[in-house]
């Protein structure tokens, strides 16, 4: 018994001394600075918007889902080229559930010419990545998408080994055909994003990345190993990754979303882990390079992830649970300024239901949403805003 005991005290003490040593560890890295200045962001709608008129909706469904998949979750869309026969790509993790041996990486792509989502496609599996990467990938999940410079298309990846999410893996992946055909679409790895000490291990991304004026972006991660905290990644136009900068100092704030009040000037809106938590708020003045905490805005969060998406100076969105405790309610929310906001749009509501992990995109001069529902579908919605761009 004394030798179990201590045994069991030993083990107890060096996992607790290795939490501790990686949180520290997550902290000084998330410290530094970007390693490159950092271009204006650009906005997704070009023009100028004369008033906030009414969201109004277009359509709505749910994605496809490759067949005899019952699971889904963490969707991302990708807004395409004009001259691109889609008008966005959407990815997700998909499978017979969260974190279960089949999930992949599945795709599916809005065709302008129909005005119909085609059929679903799983584009990376945790085999074929394993082997490109040389070392066992258990689970993957929370795909986001970005186009670079040469109109291919970035995915990066969350990818476990041993251990659970926070222990997790940013997988950098390059569309490896050329031209815009889908259903030819496949991706290489790229690299294991360089960013921690600790086997690189802890850092998860969740939401869309912010565009540059040189064609470059950034892309919003966070530390999550013993406590939680928001990083901002920059990434030039042809994808290479240049450096990074801690967004806020608190210890409870994850999945940041990056939103444009100017070129210059972005708000990190935030889930808070906390119980009764609000959704969190980091500003930069100076395109990312250097980060301040700001009050919390009068928004629920029930520790639960948010997207933000500026279409143009003066029109902030925000898709959000809305309920204190629970995700059975997701809304659209609409700013002027960043600080106030207001409902838009009910997007789901439903007892006992849950509708989570929102994204939004601008196409085809269309404010885009989709969104898990029920942990079994995608869901997305589709509005025009009026009055048209002049």
């Amino acid at each position: 018994m004394p030798n179990s005991f201590f045994s069991h005290s030993v083990r107890h003490r060096l996992l607790s001394g290795l939490l501790i040593f990686a949180a520290l560890l997550g902290l000084e890295l998330g410290l530094r600075p970007a390693l490159t200045p950092v271009a204006q962001a650009v906005w997704p709608l070009h023009g100028k918007m004369e008033t906030a008129n009414a969201l109004l909706p277009m359509g709505r469904g749910h994605i496809p889902m490759p067949a005899d998949t019952p699971a889904a979750h963490a969707s991302s869309l990708l807004a395409m080229p004009a001259a691109n026969p889609s008008a966005l790509l959407a990815f997700w993790f998909a499978g017979t559930r969260e974190s279960a041996p089949d999930v992949q990486i599945a795709a599916s792509r809005f065709d302008r010419a129909t005005q119909q989502w085609r059929a679903a496609r799983f584009v990376v599996n945790r085999h074929a990545l394993g082997e490109q990467l040389g070392f066992y990938v258990r689970r993957l999940g929370n795909p986001v998408a970005w186009l670079d410079r040469q109109g291919k298309v970035h995915l990066f990846v969350v990818a476990t080994g041993l251990g659970g999410w926070a222990a997790a893996r940013i997988v950098h992946l390059r569309q490896r055909n050329e031209g815009p055909d889908f259903e030819q679409l496949s991706f290489e790895v790229v690299r294991v994003l360089p960013l921690s000490w600790l086997w690189n291990t802890s850092f998860l991304v969740r939401t869309a990345p912010l565009s540059l004026a040189d064609g470059g972006m950034v892309l919003p991660v966070h530390f999550e190993l013993g406590i939680k905290y928001p990083v901002a990644l920059h990434f030039d136009a042809m994808g290479d990754f240049k450096g990074m900068v801690r967004i806020s100092s608190r210890k409870h704030v994850l999945q940041p979303t990056l939103v444009m009040q100017s070129e210059s000037h972005w708000l990190a809106l935030m889930r808070d882990q906390r119980p009764d938590g609000k959704v969190a708020v980091a500003q930069t003045l100076d395109c990312g390079q250097h980060w301040t905490d700001f009050p919390n805005l009068a928004l629920d969060n029930p520790d639960s992830s948010v997207a933000g998406l500026a279409v143009a100076p003066g029109h902030l969105f925000l898709a959000h649970n809305s309920s204190p405790h629970s995700r059975e309610m997701l809304d659209l929310s609409a700013s002027s300024d960043g600080q106030s906001w207001g409902l838009a749009q009910a997007l789901a509501h439903g007892a006992g239901a849950e509708y989570s992990y929102p994204a939004l995109a601008w196409a085809d001069d269309s404010l885009w949403v989709s969104y898990t529902d029920h942990r079994q579908r995608i869901a997305w919605q589709r509005f025009s805003m009026s009055p048209s761009v002049r």
